[in-house]
């Protein structure tokens, strides 16, 4: 059976990375062959790049932040995500094309078209099977971020409104692309869980049906 590539998305402090986590473990649990990953990062290269990317100390001006994502998306495709798809695998990778849209695009004003096309140029083609957006009020998710961290990167010492254009970006790109469920983070990390549980089995559920299983 081919592969699943499912991404989470969502601003920083929504969660994205526990509940990846924890749904790695559960489809784990039920015997399936599971490879998570996230970007920027995923590979050697493109962990470098994520270093440098969101390093507080580097200035890095908004089309140049667009290509070194880029760049690390490329490499970070052809060298595990695709293969992994291919050996039949279930990809979880905590953001991809998503996310250059709304942190670029939305929160930057890069021109959406030029990131739709370096998107199609670094992953040749390549979109999710599935994407579940975390989505969070930006004041709730930066306490919560305080809460369970001492340092934060580059993008994340953005200002507020930053962090509003770029959930308002997610929520716009939501709307067109019919892979997205969005998944409204309240409640405790293990309702949430219950949430994404809920996701996955009605996405399996199709997919089988689509492939003729």
């Amino acid at each position: 059976m081919r592969g699943i590539f499912l991404t989470v998305e969502g601003i920083d402090g929504c969660g994205k990375t526990t509940q990846a986590e924890l749904l790695q473990n559960y489809l784990i649990k039920k015997g399936f062959p599971v490879i998570k990953t996230r970007e920027p990062g995923g590979t050697s290269l493109a962990e470098d790049l994520r270093n440098i990317l969101l390093s507080p100390k580097n200035l890095i001006y908004p089309m140049t932040e667009l290509l070194l994502y880029a760049a690390s998306r490329a490499q970070h495709t052809q060298e595990l995500i695709k293969p992994s798809l291919e050996n039949g695998k279930i990809v979880i990778c905590e953001r991809y094309i998503d996310a250059s849209l709304a942190y670029q695009g939305y929160g930057r004003g890069i021109d959406l078209s030029i990131i739709e096309r370096l998107n199609e140029i670094a992953t040749e083609g390549l979109k999710p099977d599935i994407t579940i957006l975390f989505d969070i009020d930006v004041e709730r998710a930066f306490e919560l971020k305080r809460r369970n961290s001492f340092l934060f990167d580059r993008l994340e010492m953005e200002e507020m409104e930053f962090h509003k254009r770029v959930r308002n970006g997610y929520l716009e790109i939501a709307k067109k692309e019919k892979r997205f469920r969005i998944i409204k983070v309240d409640g405790s990390v293990k309702d949430v869980h219950n949430k994404v549980i809920e996701v996955w089995e009605e996405f399996y559920r199709c997919f089988l049906q689509e492939i003729g299983r």
